[in-house]
């Protein structure tokens, strides 16, 4: 199994692809899901290195996943992405950190290859052993 796991959720399975041929390109082994409960299942099959989160999705959204994944002990990188309003990732950016997570970066759809290019190795930089 591949060191380096990225596990996506986002309600758009289009998006979701296209982060995975990004990440794979940067040496991960991506696996996307397009709900909650899905992204659970996954987390918990194979727990991820880096997670690219949607924020706004039915059923269960991103800050609900924000707190399952810090009760779950998660201590990696995560991506917030949302096509809405930059405010709310990152009210999701504050309660991830106020709920301990560290490494936390956010995004804004539409957005660039590069640009996601770039989050990816800076989240994967701040995970490395000399980061932590």
């Amino acid at each position: 199994m591949n060191e380096k796991r990225l596990l996506i959720v986002d309600d758009e399975p289009e998006f979701g692809e296209m982060v995975a041929r990004v990440a794979t390109d940067l040496g991960y082994e991506a696996q996307v899901t397009t709900n909650g409960r899905a992204f659970q299942s996954a987390y918990l099959e194979a727990p991820p290195t880096l997670i690219v989160l949607d924020m706004v999705m039915p059923e269960m959204d991103g800050n609900e996943l924000v707190v399952w994944l810090t009760e779950q002990g998660y201590q990696s990188g995560l991506i917030i992405i949302t096509g809405y309003s930059p405010q709310y990732a990152r009210d999701a950016q504050l309660l991830a950190e106020f709920k301990g997570l560290s490494s936390v970066i956010t995004l804004a759809k539409p957005i660039r290859i590069a640009k996601l290019r770039e989050a990816i190795t800076q989240a994967e930089a701040e995970e490395s052993p000399q980061h932590r």
